[in-house]
């Protein structure tokens, strides 16, 4: 049953290209949203200042925006919880870090690295927990007031209860973190400047986030964040605790975490490929979730009738590019042939397209394009696919022309080209019976005999039906090419 109270948000930060692990937690929960009639809020984490850039933040935007992952509340659209972008919101978190301090529930922690360093390797050396031990947790004003006359500038530590956290993860079932486990730590740096541990679910309260979806990476900073939603819901800044659900690592080669420096893992090279929206989509939906146990093509308007994260598998997903490809293949060839040849324009055109602007042939596109449809992994793939068409002779490799001109191809593309001049060009079947006749006259099977005059006419061993092809290319281009062909072969 729809609940349209729920709110989930997405909120990476502008950092490099989009990977394509944070569009999946995009896109779920998208899909969450969408299928609960609920509400996408989309925030931008950009408070570190040396690493974030506005390059990647219009890259953010654009990118989802080419997915078709809509927002309801954020960048460019606003709401009743704006600013959206966490680099405007300081003053808010310095209130409540206050309010914070104020109310006992975090204090100064005076700690030099050095001596948290130590503590911590004595604290391996023993077989201890090595996180930190609460030295500063109940200073005096006047321990207080004598560190700081050594000069030393506190963070802020939120101070964590004695007692364990158990909470239902929506992925993974119930989990419990003890105390030893999860030390106090930083809200505030020694300049002021606020952690992710306290801008993140300050944000979340704030925005009346109700089920946060996201890696299982940030698993272990949850009983944290916990904790200080009581002391803020205690406070009156927050109104409850939001439901977590932690998606599974998206995996890459030799079972290591896809990394953004794994290229593999970049959004962009996907969308520069030629993947689909739709295709991509489908693809990354299951990884840790899927449609049915027979299904796994399907249309993201279907995908979010079904979602739910309940269904979410805890383990690790395994990036295959294979078979995103594949996916991506079955959603080229489901377009209707319209809208795949206006797909395939971004790669017909410069800087893709190796012929002039002036050269292409806008009826030789339209009628080739049904044939090519079938074809296509990715719409990249189109323009070596149709080049023949638009280039003033086609473009070979020594590799392929040797593949094709063995035994005698000259004797073989001389019959060929008498009986495709004698050939009806209206009618591909005319042309395939010119070709077949020519195999015939020197003993060879359709096969053989069309791999020369393949070669010779679009310069590659494979690719779209030859007869429609050369039907579409015209009889003098045709005709031009095998002569060309045959005074390679004389010369």
């Amino acid at each position: 049953m729809a609940n349209a109270n729920i709110r989930v948000r997405f909120c990476p930060s502008p950092t490099g290209n989009p990977h394509v692990g944070l569009v999946r937690t995009a896109l779920f929960n998208w899909a969450f949203a969408r299928h609960n009639q609920g509400t996408m809020v989309f925030r931008i984490e950009d408070t570190d200042a040396a690493r974030d850039s506005e390059e990647s933040y219009r890259q953010l935007l654009d990118s989802l925006r080419w997915l078709g992952l809509d927002w309801d509340e954020g960048p460019e659209i606003g709401g009743p919880h704006a600013p959206y972008r966490q680099s405007q919101r300081m003053d808010i978190y310095k209130d409540v870090a206050d309010k914070l301090v104020a109310g006992g529930y975090a204090y100064p922690c005076y700690c030099t690295t050095e001596e948290l360093d130590e503590r911590r390797e004595a604290a391996r050396a023993a077989g201890r927990p090595s996180g930190y031990d609460g030295h500063c947790r109940d200073l005096t004003e006047e321990r207080k007031a004598a560190y700081e006359a050594e000069g030393r500038t506190p963070i802020v530590r939120f101070r964590m209860p004695d007692e364990p956290i158990t909470f239902t993860d929506l992925v993974r079932g119930e989990l419990t973190f003890t105390p030893e486990n999860v030390p106090d730590y930083g809200i505030l740096r020694a300049n002021g400047a606020p952690l992710y541990t306290l801008v993140n679910p300050v944000d979340d309260a704030l925005m009346e986030i109700t089920h946060v979806l996201r890696g299982e990476d940030l698993l272990s900073s949850t009983p944290r964040q916990i904790a200080l939603y009581k002391a803020l819901i205690e406070l009156g800044v927050a109104k409850e605790i939001p439901a977590f659900g932690h998606l599974p690592y998206v995996m890459g080669e030799g079972n290591k975490k896809l990394s953004k420096r794994d290229p593999q893992a970049s959004l962009n090279l996907y969308r520069e490929r030629g993947f689909l929206p739709e295709g991509l989509l489908n693809y990354l939906s299951l990884l840790g979730w899927s449609f049915s146990a027979d299904q796994d093509l399907f249309t993201i308007p279907e995908m979010v009738e079904r979602f739910d994260i309940a269904d979410v598998n805890a383990n690790p997903a395994r990036f295959d590019l294979k078979k995103a490809e594949s996916i991506n293949a079955d959603h080229i060839r489901r377009l209707d042939v319209k809208a795949f040849a206006e797909a395939c324009e971004p790669w017909l055109r410069a800087p893709h397209a190796p012929w002039a602007p002036e050269d292409f042939d806008r009826a030789a596109w339209e009628a080739v394009a049904p044939h090519a449809q079938t074809r296509l992994t990715v719409l990249s793939d189109i323009t070596a696919n149709v080049d023949f068409l638009f280039l003033p002779e086609p473009v070979s490799d020594q590799a392929s022309w040797d593949k094709a001109m063995k035994g005698e191809p000259a004797a073989l593309l001389t019959t060929a080209r008498e009986k495709l001049d004698a050939a009806d060009w209206s009618d591909p079947e005319s042309l395939k019976n010119a070709v077949l006749a020519a195999g015939e006259a020197h003993g060879l099977k359709l096969g053989k005999a069309q791999a020369p005059v393949r070669v010779a006419v679009t310069g590659r061993t494979v690719g779209l039906p030859l007869f429609e092809s050369l039907e579409i290319l015209g009889k003098e281009k045709t005709l031009a090419r095998i002569d060309a062909a045959l005074a390679k072969l004389a010369a």
